[in-house]
């Protein structure tokens, strides 16, 4: 019943108030987006691993820093479900403490590159002329490196661990967030409800910040939600050369690096973290081609 009486509530074609508008538009991007299989099951399987990263002590079945000597490299088995490494540490549990590691990294990287490439490429956008080539120059500067050099550059600069590795990534990552910002704020710096606010008063910046920035985020939250798996890629294979999380501490990167030299024989210590890698990045993947359907106006 209470969900008939939302639904009613969300889908009024005549809302009464600012926030029964927003509930309604963020209620129809939900209906549109659980119309696209590929998009609820990429959703499902990241909500599935984002879940066991944070009951992670409640689900493994045995410490991740426990070595157990005697057990090294065992098969996957009703004891140790995905067998045991080079160590006989339990790979099953620290897959799942290394997605708080990997994932914690990405999101770590999103908080830091969402806002900092928006707000830079809507100020370009919307300034122009000298504002507009100084930040754009500066963007080409970080856009000319590829992303794994420049954040092993970084990283090599200051000292290997977790947080040396999400700043540069988060270095390295913000240029397309700013040229797509700066694309959406060309489009509309000159519309009339722009002009209008202009004419009210209203400054710059807050023309900047409560109404260009606002009509980016969609675009954004595609943008974003593509590149996670770029971004994962990148936050793994910094731990793969060794540049990102130390050991013991697991991530899956890291875990990769470790069991490379067994791949042959015993291929499921490197195999499992690779899978782990692989679903979480083609998930992000089908969860922003069904977000790039759902939030583009130009595709109804």
């Amino acid at each position: 019943m209470m969900i008939a009486t939302f639904r009613n509530w969300a889908l009024d074609e005549n809302p009464s108030s600012r926030r029964q508008a927003a509930w309604g538009n963020w209620y129809r991007i939900w209906l549109n987006l659980r119309g696209n299989p590929l998009g609820m099951i990429g959703l499902t399987i990241i909500a599935i691993f984002i879940a066991i990263a944070i009951f992670a002590p409640l689900l493994a079945t045995h410490d991740p820093a426990a070595q157990e000597l005697g057990n090294r490299l065992a098969a996957p088995s009703a004891a140790n479900w995905f067998g045991t490494d080079e160590l006989g540490r339990d790979i099953f549990s620290r897959l799942l403490y290394g997605g708080r590691v990997t994932l914690g990294m990405v999101i770590a990287v999103v908080v830091l590159v969402a806002p900092v490439g928006l707000a830079i490429g809507c100020i370009a956008g919307y300034f122009g002329g000298v504002v507009d080539t100084v930040l754009m120059r500066l963007t080409d500067i970080f856009l000319a490196f590829p992303r794994l050099v420049l954040a092993l550059a970084f990283v090599a600069a200051l000292q290997p661990g977790v947080e040396s590795a999400v700043l540069a990534i988060a270095l390295t990552a913000w240029p397309p967030y700013a040229r797509m910002a700066r694309a959406e704020t060309l489009t509309v710096r000159g519309s009339d409800f722009i002009a209008a606010y202009r004419l009210t008063g209203g400054s710059s910046w807050r023309i900047i910040f409560r109404h260009i920035m606002p009509l980016c985020v969609p675009t954004l939250i595609v943008r974003v939600t593509l590149d996670m798996s770029s971004i994962i890629i990148t936050a793994a294979s910094l731990g793969f050369l060794g540049m990102g999380a130390q050991p013991p501490s697991p991530e899956w990167g890291a875990m990769i690096a470790t069991a490379k030299r067994f791949i042959f024989e015993q291929w499921w210590v490197a195999a499992i973290p690779g899978i782990a890698i692989f679903m979480v990045s083609l998930a992000f993947n089908f969860l922003g081609d069904a977000l790039r359907d759902v939030l583009d106006p130009k595709a109804a």
